[in-house]
């Protein structure tokens, strides 16, 4: 079986982070704008559609200059913030030789530029790839994948980790992180205001204050959920593929997956959005295991069971 859908990826992730640029915005708005709209019922005097628009207007400046500087401090400070919440740190040549000569010869391969190589100090196996563009590329592995995986599985593995670079996930997937964060912080922000009975209590505007916050909230995990569906599974089958490509050897990686498959979890790992972008889900203990469940609908990876048979295949 021969790997390709290449270019059709690369095309279809550039897509997906232009409609998510762009849907985050106009998302945005119309949220600000319903602010205002549910606040004006709770006032004494009553204002008019127009009245809610020119005060939406107002403050639309504010807002746009908000949310540019969060994107923009974000956009680059992304790869601290993945380390610190992965707990992913440098790896230097001298201190794994065999790392860096593997990542090496494969870039070498595709005639890509070699990716910044992290470890992650957690004796489980797990590894995931980051970045946004050339200087910003990274692939973190975990102590335990780099002792226990002998150098074909290893290699297998980073090259399924540099396909997702390939294939431009590991920007889609910066994107989404981005943008559900600045849901989720709003979210968290007015919950807590009114849980310590900042906000919310008022005769005048409590009532519009609270249904914003509920709809802020239903809003921000109904885009965590379909952010969640728009970085597709078939991500993971695609950069599986990949390395079959690169490696030639389809059955180093099924045999990586099986034993990662035994201890995937990843303690400093915390965060949903962050754990979509390792090779396994390194929640998958804490969310427990289950042939079919509710959850598993939601799953950010398939079932690698399916992935192994399908690199049997090969």
């Amino acid at each position: 079986m021969k790997y390709f859908g290449l270019q059709s990826q690369i095309w279809r992730n550039n897509t997906n982070s232009v409609l998510i640029l762009v849907m985050f915005p106009i998302v945005f708005f119309v949220l600000t704008w319903l602010f205002f709209f549910f606040l004006s019922f709770n006032s004494e005097e009553h204002r008019t559609i127009n009245q809610i628009s020119q005060s939406f207007l107002i403050t639309a400046p504010f807002i746009i200059i908000g949310v540019v500087i969060w994107f923009t401090i974000a956009w680059f400070s992304h790869s601290s913030m993945i380390n610190a919440a992965t707990d992913s740190k440098p790896l230097a040549r001298n201190e794994n030789k065999r790392v860096y000569n593997l990542v090496e010869n494969l870039c070498i391969a595709t005639g890509m530029t070699t990716p910044k190589i992290n470890i992650i100090e957690d004796d489980s196996l797990n590894a995931f790839a980051s970045g946004i563009n050339p200087k910003t590329f990274s692939i973190s592995l975990s102590k335990g994948i780099i002792e226990k995986l002998n150098d074909e599985e290893l290699e297998a593995v980073i090259a399924h980790e540099l396909t997702h670079i390939r294939n431009r996930d590991v920007r889609l997937l910066i994107i989404s992180i981005i943008f559900v964060g600045i849901f989720a912080f709003i979210s968290q922000a007015i919950f807590r205001s009114m849980q310590f009975g900042r906000i919310g209590r008022g005769k005048k505007d409590g009532g519009g204050v609270i249904i914003i916050a509920l709809l802020l909230a239903l809003v921000g995990y109904l885009i965590s959920t379909l952010f969640r569906f728009a970085l597709s599974r078939k991500r993971e089958f695609l950069a599986d593929a990949g390395s079959a490509e690169l490696t030639h050897r389809p059955l180093a990686l099924a045999s990586a997956l099986r034993k990662i498959s035994v201890d995937p979890t990843i303690e400093a790992v915390k965060r949903k959005d962050i754990a979509q972008m390792f090779i396994e889900n390194p929640q998958v203990k804490k969310e427990g295991k289950s042939s079919f469940s509710l959850g598993s609908l939601f799953a950010t990876h398939p079932p690698i069971s399916k992935r192994i048979q399908l690199l049997e295949q090969f």
